[in-house]
């Protein structure tokens, strides 16, 4: 069964939400997955991802904030039985399924540095922070010739079904800034890409291929010259992400 939220109010439960779409938000505005009628509440208050078995909780800048178990906070890994607070508001979260993820994971993101305005800075190893408390990451630099590149797949509504399953290991290889050239291996099922702050997605291993799911940012990233939603985008070989203004391109590693 999906995780759930049970929304309550001075001990009375109100609704129960099932967490079954990647994100869902809380806020006042109708449009919200959850809508909680409140002059406390912002329009859009919070966000809630959930991949695979994980669920994180994420606050879309509120006038009031929220706090999880009464401490205040802007992104939290949501773990069963957690309790949100938004006003006079309780948002419990349930979830009775096995989880590979960690807290300290949770803690562990990818910080993508822009191209500088001059000339660009030796290259490094990607960098990696445990600071910046955005969502998983468990970066593996390793330098490799970039495969030969057919044409680009545009994305439309949704990217193009792919019939069967991808088979070798998925690579996002940078292409513009300092770190160009390095390639990251999505060895993991969840990996997390881009600046906390800025842009964030989450990338997703599963069996009929890989996934690129938009998470936080002021504005979209692109695929393919193309703005992704807030759902879930299938990866084809050779396409073009452009995150927090990097380029990087995806490609299997047989």
């Amino acid at each position: 069964m999906a995780a759930k939220i049970i929304l309550s109010m001075n001990g009375a439960v109100m609704q129960e939400y099932l967490l079954d779409k990647e994100r869902i938000t809380i806020g006042r505005k109708s449009h919200n997955s959850i809508v909680i009628d409140n002059l406390a509440v912002s329009g859009e208050h919070a966000a809630i991802v959930t991949i695979l078995n994980d669920s994180f909780l994420e606050d879309l800048n509120s006038t009031n904030g929220l706090t999880v178990n009464g401490i205040a906070t802007k992104k939290h890994f949501l773990q069963n039985n957690d309790v949100i607070e938004i006003g006079k508001y309780k948002l419990k979260y349930w979830n009775d399924q096995t989880s590979q993820t960690t807290a300290a994971d949770f803690e562990k993101t990818m910080i993508l540095r822009a191209p500088a305005a001059k000339s660009a800075p030796k290259t490094e190893s990607l960098e990696q922070t445990g600071k910046l408390h955005s969502f998983i990451m468990h970066p593996q630099a390793a330098p490799a010739a970039a495969p030969a590149k057919p044409a680009v797949v545009p994305v439309g509504a949704a990217s193009p079904p792919i019939a069967a399953p991808q088979s070798g290991v998925g690579v996002i290889q940078i292409l513009t800034g300092p770190n160009a050239g390095k390639e990251l291996e999505l060895t993991k099922n969840l990996t997390t890409l881009g600046k906390a702050g800025m842009q964030v997605v989450v990338l997703t291993k599963r069996a009929q291929g890989y996934f690129i799911t938009y998470v936080e940012g002021s504005s979209y990233p692109t695929l393919n010259g193309k703005q992704l939603s807030d759902q879930p985008h299938q990866l084809n070989a050779n396409d073009i992400i452009e995150l927090a203004g990097v380029k990087m391109e995806f490609y299997i590693k047989s």
